[in-house]
């Protein structure tokens, strides 16, 4: 698929879920300055294109800003989804699978290569 189909794609599935509206660059760049690092071409366009989270499995990925969830893409870099430290620096929580495993994607990749920890005893 290309990025234009991964982002119609996404609309559709966000539409149907009434997910929140795209957030807004500004909310981006500060989630930027926190990780210190920018977002995946891709990521970013899905954030501000389609939906300030939601998109992805079950209730979507995290936002980028306070919105409906209780924690965003920022926060949850900074408390890290490893408290061993064994994920490095760029790597970002991106949707939390519950009992302590995480997609993540590394923003230290422009194309946003995929990271998983599967740590949890469930």
């Amino acid at each position: 698929m290309t990025d234009d189909e991964i982002i119609e794609a996404c609309r559709k599935i966000t539409w149907k879920r009434q997910a929140p509206p795209p957030a807004p660059p500004e909310a981006v760049a500060k989630a930027e300055h926190v990780i210190g690092f920018a977002f995946p071409t891709l990521l970013r366009r899905l954030y501000t294109e389609v939906s300030n989270g939601g998109f992805g499995p079950a209730d979507g990925v995290l936002p980028v800003d306070v919105g409906q969830w209780h924690e965003h893409i920022a926060e949850a870099y900074e408390h890290g989804p490893d408290p061993t430290g064994g994920v490095p620096a760029g790597v970002v929580p991106l949707y939390d699978w519950g009992c302590t495993m995480w997609s993540m994607i590394d923003f230290r990749d422009p194309d946003g290569a995929m990271w998983s920890n599967a740590e949890g005893d469930c």
